[in-house]
């Protein structure tokens, strides 16, 4: 079982939530202030930054299943996302940064 924070459209209540079904809900969570949220266009894409934010999000316990249908999701093998250690207010877990360019995309500040 892998723990993994979740900040996007994959929460529960969002629009690839079900992509989880199956999986266990740890807790809420909040990442450390050095990463930032941009709009890409329907979902979030989190990147590292010096001037981060402390990011909202959820922590959940997936199995290795999972965890490979996600990584599919993400598109790893395409290079938009990767997944490494995240670091939360506490811990450290998996997550996915975005991977391309966000210039010009808008901010969505701390909570998708």
């Amino acid at each position: 079982m892998t723990r993994i924070f979740v900040y996007g459209t994959l929460k529960r209540g969002c629009k690839n939530h079900h992509w989880l079904a199956g999986q266990r809900f740890i807790a809420e969570a909040r990442t450390q202030p050095i990463y930032r949220l941009y709009d890409m266009g329907g979902y979030p894409g989190m990147i590292r930054a010096d001037n981060g934010v402390a990011v909202k999000g959820e922590i959940w316990e997936v199995d290795e299943g999972g965890m490979a249908r996600l990584d599919v999701l993400e598109d790893i093998e395409g290079g938009e996302y990767e997944r490494l250690l995240i670091e939360l207010e506490g811990e450290r877990v998996e997550g996915y940064l975005f991977l391309r360019d966000v210039s010009g995309r808008p901010d969505a500040g701390t909570n998708w």
